[in-house]
């Protein structure tokens, strides 16, 4: 199994500093927040691009791709009814998915909750067509960069859209295109009803990522998920992506966030 980490937990470093740490822990992947990278990646020319491909390749690492795509800017919604806010949401996706390729990486992971959920005023079904719509429309483009957009399953505290695996298992069908796919997420997989090992069995035939974390929001190995269960699942079903870090309390820090969590799923995978 390989193992990365995401860089936003190394919060104000810079991107160089976070692939030293990641290296050094052991890690073999970094995956990229692009809000961490400044406010737009269209503002994120050549130069740089080639800068941080050479960070990540200087210290032995792939980059895995990137993740929380609509921080930034402000404004952009995946399935918002006025039809200019989901253009320049479709957009910018679309510059992303250069941003990604440019840097070596091959998977997308859409989960922005803020960005997805239905809003008051809508309703479900028209949230659902117009998701479909924009990412049907993105996957060509995708495709032909080398990667692959993931949505996320994200928990109901989180989002009122794509809650559980089963529905974005659905979406997968819905938008009928090699290049969208989905991921998993050991935390958001906590509140489901359905047991985790079974979630991941189900989505075997479309998962091309996985984050690992724990209900505590904080890595693994922080927190009390049993994580024997997942591993053999994961073996199960043949998985041979990356297995990325991604927490949501920074309060440890970020070396020991990086050390213990690698040290756990190193441990717990017999790596």
């Amino acid at each position: 199994m390989r193992f990365a980490m995401c860089n936003e937990f190394c919060e104000g470093w810079d991107f160089a500093d976070a692939c030293r740490l990641a290296a050094e822990a052991g890690y073999q992947g970094i995956e990229i927040a692009p809000f961490t990278i400044g406010d737009s990646v269209e503002e994120v020319g050549r130069r740089r691009r080639a800068e941080l491909r050479e960070a990540a390749r200087k210290h032995g690492l792939e980059v895995v791709g990137l993740h929380w795509l609509l921080v930034k800017p402000d404004g952009l919604y995946i399935n918002h009814p006025d039809d200019e806010v989901r253009s320049r949401t479709a957009s910018y996706l679309g510059a992303e998915i250069d941003f990604c390729a440019d840097l070596g990486g091959t998977r997308m992971i859409v989960g922005s909750p803020r960005q997805r959920s239905v809003l008051e005023s809508d309703t479900y079904e028209a949230a659902w067509q117009r998701t479909v719509e924009t990412f049907r429309a993105l996957a060509p483009h995708a495709e032909s960069r080398g990667v692959c957009l993931c949505i996320e399953p994200l928990a109901p505290a989180e989002t009122n859209f794509i809650t559980t695996a089963r529905e974005a298992r659905r979406l997968v069908e819905a938008v009928d295109r090699p290049a969208f796919q989905m991921m998993l997420d050991v935390k958001a997989m906590c509140s489901e009803v359905e047991p985790i090992p079974e979630i991941i069995r189900h989505s075997a035939p479309c998962l091309r990522h996985f984050h690992a974390n724990d209900g505590n929001l904080g890595g693994p190995g922080f927190g009390d998920t049993d994580y024997g269960p997942i591993v053999e699942a994961l073996r199960q079903v043949g998985y041979d992506g990356f297995v990325s870090v991604e927490v949501f309390d920074f309060s440890p820090g970020p070396e020991r966030i990086a050390r213990e969590s690698i040290r756990y799923l190193k441990e717990v995978f017999g790596e």
